[in-house]
């Protein structure tokens, strides 16, 4: 107030009020230029104290301030910076400045009843050593509680007698940092000389922070107005009447702007460290944060606004939040670790809502009608229980389920989950999954089963369709392509081999017998026909390679048809359940329903079922009479229900993503980090498989397989593209080349005077003759006759011509110069 009321003192007359002790965030510079503030803001020190509670991870705190304008005005910015890092001010504890011991004592047994142990004190000394000296009494500086201090107090540590600082043993605090320099201890060594001097009864000698903060206030004054230089400084009056008793009798400085800047503008180091004012205020470089230890305090780190929370000050250029940059701290109570920052209400255990599930194996609810008491059961809670076992601390729980008096469901999950927010459970623990909308009212903790949303159908039998299933392995486009294939190729070799291979003449009908035949043979390689033409040759390597790959792919998936894949699903696709307006099922008050209608599903033709017995009832009817044709649910009750039902019912593909089961807390709990970490290490440890073995594996004798999720494994041509198109390619190539060679061959005709019809019959009965210029048909040697003179080769008739004989029934010849010279057979 006095403040306030210098500062409009200082506005109307002009002349500039420099304040070393005014620190709440309400005065501004904003409320006039010539405010100064020679002193640190009470905000200054909060990124400092945010740091610290972000460093150690606690998620609530309490303030603890006085009721007076000090103590309001750092409030606000406080709480705004906690809910930066996720910390929430679970409550405000104003305190009168003038408040009694029972006072004092009432409100700390309130706050001793919340869960919350992390309290941020914003007081002077006076109330601050008579708040640590009840809580002290109280039993709160014990094991598991957090003080953290303002500079408020921190400044004064060495000022309070040794009983208080006995009842703040483990207290952490921060306070403005002041550089050890020769010239601040020339300046104690005076300080105290002069004070012993002049008041020698005098037991408080030491200067603290605002004496340092008045000296460089005066020492900058001093410097403004040595730059200025003599001059006039007296004030002019104003003309105001006689009566007034106002600002108006204020009169104005002339040299009071100039005066203003000076100030601003003046820079040296001085003893609190570099003076110099920003925005109308002192602006500090470092937060020193301190531990109370023994009869003082002792130093274990720093926080500044480059590098965040450091050891020491060597100014690197990273950020840092780690708690491990600090040294070491002796908490209240000097426990060996770090206080969580929270407990559970005294003598109160934690509400646990648990579902009335149909399957027992999961969540299992059972009454006792006599006591009326409940005992719950099953693999979820044998998982949270051990998940708490592993937290390193106790927490007491019990299992309160969610059901009506007759032992029905008192209404679905997501109810379930709701009765959190309204606080009537403090967690959920069941077969509850992670989804969206659900995690707008609570805070889930990390999965501990595998995730998705799968379709389960019948498997029907495949006997009644076994006599074809030869013709299964491949896809009918790859059938159709190998047969279009096994005719091309036969029709390039016909083409290359038929005018120097007899095995590829003879009638028409036989010609195109033999192309047929040739190429099938292929298959088993059991062709007889050989192969003269080189072009030929290349082809048939590169046909050979792939019909050894494409029978062998063939001979694969038969005999696995055969052997293994002898069951299949009566439905593999979501939309073929959509077209054939198939009903559908979905477990009772699951969120499976609201996945169904995004899918689109018919809602007439969705059926609920309440159990596996039920749903196994469902499946067994029949979509057509009155049951189901596949149900939706998650994949650990679907792997369950497979395991009850062996070879009857199959996952198909595809798995739809969700999270899978969680447990649940309300919203900004401080369980949901340390339970989350504690379901890491039970889901990764040995205890997880035995909870597993227990519920799953000793209540069913099926193997795996037939939970397997099944898919088509049929060959398609996708697969073998590659090797057609190489072989198409190669063929097409011969046939060109073979060609090309005919049409050179015969170029006189080609390049002849006749029509082109002409040409083409003539070309035509050219290539269905034989190519007696071929090796094939040349007779190496005449026989031997028993003279030395070579027997010429007879002249045959056409019709000789036509029945000749294979090439390789030419008996051998000793003379090489009686060649044939055409198909007339006549001498040369």
């Amino acid at each position: 107030m006095q403040a306030n009321f210098m500062i409009g003192l200082g506005s109307k007359a002009r002349v500039p009020i420099i304040s070393f002790s005014a620190t709440s965030p309400s005065l501004s510079w904003l409320q006039s230029q010539y405010f100064i503030r020679a002193t640190l803001n009470d905000s200054a020190q909060v990124p400092a104290i945010r740091a610290i509670v972000q460093a150690f991870g606690w998620r609530e705190v309490v303030l603890i301030y006085v009721d007076n304008e000090y103590g309001n005005g750092v409030v606000p910015s406080l709480t705004s910076a906690l809910q930066e890092v996720d910390t929430h001010v679970t409550y405000r504890s104003a305190i009168h400045p003038s408040a009694t011991d029972d006072q004092i004592v009432k409100e700390l047994y309130k706050l001793m009843t919340m869960s919350t142990r992390v309290f941020i004190v914003h007081m002077l000394t006076p109330l601050g050593s008579q708040l640590f000296t009840k809580a002290n009494e109280a039993g709160m500086m014990e094991e598991g509680y957090v003080w953290i201090l303002t500079d408020g107090i921190t400044d004064f540590l060495s000022t309070l007698d040794a009983s208080a600082i006995d009842s703040m043993q483990g207290v952490l605090g921060v306070k403005p940092h002041v550089p050890r320099t020769k010239k601040l201890e020339s300046f104690k060594i005076r300080w105290k000389k002069k004070i012993q001097e002049e008041y020698p009864t005098n037991e408080i000698s030491e200067l603290n922070i605002f004496g340092l903060w008045a000296y460089d206030a005066a020492s900058a004054l001093a410097m403004a107005f040595e730059k200025l230089g003599a001059g006039n400084f007296s004030l002019q009056k104003t003309n105001i009447s006689r009566d007034s008793t106002g600002f108006e009798s204020i009169r104005v400085s002339p040299v009071g702007p100039n005066i203003l800047h000076s100030l601003l503008s003046t820079r040296f180091r001085g003893l609190s460290g570099d003076f110099q004012i920003f925005d109308g205020q002192l602006h500090s470089t470092a937060f020193q944060i301190v531990n109370v230890i023994g009869k003082g305090e002792r130093g274990v780190g720093f926080w500044t606004p480059k590098n965040g929370i450091i050891r020491r000050l060597n100014f690197t250029n990273t950020y840092s939040t780690s708690k491990d940059n600090l040294g070491i701290i002796v908490w209240p109570g000097e426990p060996t670790y770090v206080p969580k920052g929270w407990v559970l209400p005294v003598n109160e255990k934690l509400k646990i809502g648990v579902p009335v599930n149909a399957f027992s194996e999961f969540v299992n609810v059972t009454w006792d009608p006599k006591t009326n008491a409940t005992k719950v059961t099953g693999y979820c809670i044998d998982v949270f229980d051990e998940v708490m076992r592993s937290l390193p601390y106790a927490v007491p729980y019990e299992y309160i389920p969610f059901g009506t008096p007759d032992g029905k469901s008192a209404g679905s999950y997501n109810d379930l989950i709701y009765q959190v927010f309204l606080k009537n459970y403090d967690a959920v623990v069941g077969d509850t999954t992670i989804v969206a909308n659900r995690s707008k009212y609570v805070d889930f903790t990390l999965p501990y089963t595998e995730s998705g949303v799968s379709m389960i159908v019948p498997i029907k039998d495949n006997k009644s369709k076994s006599a074809w299933i030869f013709l299964k392995p491949l896809t009918w486009d790859l059938w159709v392509t190998s047969a279009c294939f096994f005719v091309f190729i036969g029709f390039v070799i016909w083409v290359l081999e038929h005018r120097i291979n007899e095995d590829f003449r003879g009638p028409h009908s036989h010609q195109a017998g033999t192309i047929f035949w040739f190429s099938f043979t292929t298959m088993m390689f059991a062709q007889k026909e050989r192969i003269m033409s080189n072009l030929a040759r290349f082809v048939m390597i590169i046909w050979f390679f792939v019909v050894l790959i494409l029978t062998q792919s063939y001979t694969a998936s038969l005999t696995s048809m055969l052997t293994v894949q002898q069951l299949q699903p009566t439905v593999t696709d979501i939309k073929e359940l959509q077209a054939k307006r198939e009903y559908v099922g979905y477990q009772q008050d699951s969120f499976v329903l609201e996945f169904l209608k995004r899918m689109k599903f018919d809602e007439s033709k969705l059926r609920i079922y309440s159990s596996p017995e039920k749903l196994a009832e469902l499946f067994s009817k029949g979509s057509a009479n009155g049951g189901i044709a596949a149900a939706f649910d998650e994949i650990p009750y679907m792997k369950l229900f497979i395991a009850q039902h062996c070879s009857k019912y199959t996952m198909v593909q595809p798995i739809y993503k969700f999270d899978g089961f969680g447990f649940a807390f309300p919203i900004g709990s401080p369980l949901v980090p340390d339970v989350s970490r504690a379901v890491l290490i039970v889901t990764e440890g040995n205890e997880m498989v035995r909870i597993e073995k227990k519920w799953f594996s000793e209540k069913t004798s099926c193997s795996d397989d037939n939970g397997s999720l099944l898919s088509s494994n049929n060959i398609s041509l996708d697969s073998f593209w590659g090797l057609f198109l190489i072989a198409g390619v190669t063929s097409s190539l011969a046939l060109i080349i073979g060609i090309a060679m005919f049409l050179h061959k015969h170029r006189v005709v080609v390049m002849g005077k006749d029509s082109a019809s002409t040409k083409i019959k003539t070309l035509m009965t050219l290539f269905d003759q034989k190519d007696l210029s071929s090796h094939t048909f040349r007779i190496a040697d005449q026989p031997y006759s028993g003279s030395n003179e070579p027997i010429a080769a007879v002249g045959a008739s056409p019709s000789v011509t036509n029945s000749s004989p294979r090439p390789s029934t030419f008996s051998n010849q000793t003379n090489n110069d009686i060649p044939l010279s055409g198909e007339q057979g006549t001498s040369s």
